[in-house]
């Protein structure tokens, strides 16, 4: 089959996985590629923060092209079907880039559609999402201007960025109105599709204070069903045959689409048969589990770990050695465990570092402190720590 243009490595994506990864192998190999179509670079831990008031809507992001690595070739376009049968990547400007070894990371896809009514109101009458930068600044104008009444923050089932990220605004959200002298007047539900508030028990027990000490209406096991932005009224359903469903009126709400792979990936040869088709990868080696010359990390990548950038940064030197042993006709043997974390900010001025693996433990990085209580200097490490060392560290390929 002919090709526009061939390299030896083919980057699906320039969010944090691929330009970690493209780092990382540029300083071993010659002749990568990158395919990503978009001008702008986002740092999307800090959307929670411009939604909860701590730091301005241009701190996430930067110009692509101060990120992508010197020697690599970035090919300004969309990926949009993959033929691993012939090594290529069809995009939307109509080339075909042949490969010897591929790397999919395009990143999630928010499926805003699977609630109905969300997609008429978001940015209005109270309703917002701090998954979309321009969205975030409305999340803030909406807790400022909440005063009393009943505000609802939802999760849905299902993988999704940054699982902690939909309580995360909630707490930031009451420590503001707490501040404010409004917070009794205000009142707070909190709905989640899971058991508890968090997956690891020890990270559990210690958000329940937190959810107490708010006053927060706590919902286990059910989700957002839709939205009645006339009526100002969300219908939610149960998460088993035990549950009920419900409706709560709302003055202000926060809401978290479904997410899933990007349709085109889904279509494609290399997903998983899962609705949310993902690159069907090895968990351990993230090597396709069909096709050994293709492999996948972060958010598009069917590993069963949190989807976050602690996870990618883990993930991208398994990647490299893996894909590099494979092009040198070695063993294919890094090993990725499972590790992620999750900063959960509890108020404007602590956090609480979740770290853990696939065996759902407590996985501490940083010894003689105690993470399993908020903090303030690991606030100090979510507002100024962690950018940094993304921007300096991890999209060079040093961290």
């Amino acid at each position: 089959m002919s090709t526009d243009q061939h390299h030896k490595i083919v980057i699906v994506g320039g969010g944090a996985a691929g330009i970690s990864v493209a780092a990382r192998l540029a300083k071993k190999v010659d002749d990568i590629a990158v395919i990503e179509p978009s001008d702008k670079h986002y740092y999307q831990p800090l959307f929670t923060l411009v939604g909860g008031g701590c730091v301005s809507a241009t701190k996430p992001v930067r110009d692509e092209s101060s990120v992508m690595p010197k020697k690599v070739t970035w090919i300004k376009d969309a990926a949009t079907e993959f033929d691993p049968d012939n090594n290529s990547v069809s995009t939307a400007g109509g080339k075909t880039i042949g490969y010897d070894a591929l790397v999919v990371c395009p990143g999630i896809q928010l499926d805003w559609e699977k609630i109905p009514g969300v997609t008429d109101t978001l940015g209005s009458n109270g309703v917002s999402s701090n998954y979309r930068i321009d969205l975030a600044p409305k999340t803030w104008e909406f807790i400022q201007n909440t005063k009393s009444g009943t505000a609802v923050f939802t999760m849905p089932s299902g993988p999704i960025k940054c699982a902690g990220a939909p309580q995360k605004i909630a707490y930031l959200a009451c420590d503001y109105w707490r501040d404010q002298g409004v917070l009794d007047n205000i009142d707070v539900h909190l709905v989640l599709p899971t058991p508890r508030s968090f997956g690891v028990p020890v990270f559990a027990d210690a958000l329940d204070k937190v959810i107490d000490g708010y006053g927060i209406n706590l919902h286990t096991m059910a989700e957002l069903k839709s939205v009645d932005p006339d009526g100002r009224q969300a219908h939610f359903k149960p998460m088993n045959d035990d549950g009920s469903a419900f409706d709560l009126p709302y003055d202000m709400m926060h809401v978290v689409p479904h997410q899933s792979a990007p349709d085109w990936v889904k279509s494609s040869p290399l997903a998983t048969d899962a609705p949310t088709g993902y690159v069907d990868v090895d968990k351990h080696t993230h090597q396709h589990v069909r096709y050994p010359n293709v492999f996948s990390l972060g958010d598009a990548g069917s590993t069963p770990n949190s989807k976050t950038g602690a996870a990618v940064r883990k993930q991208a030197p398994v990647v490299v050695d893996n894909v590099l042993a494979h092009l040198e006709g070695k063993d294919v043997d890094a090993s990725y465990g499972g590790y992620a974390s999750c900063p959960l900010t509890t108020s404007r001025h602590k956090m609480l570092l979740a770290e853990f693996d696939y065996s759902m433990e407590h996985t501490p990085s940083i010894p003689l402190i105690d993470l399993t209580k908020p903090r303030r200097d690991m606030w100090l490490l979510k507002k100024y720590g962690l950018p940094m060392l993304y921007w300096n560290a991890l999209l060079k390929g040093r961290a």
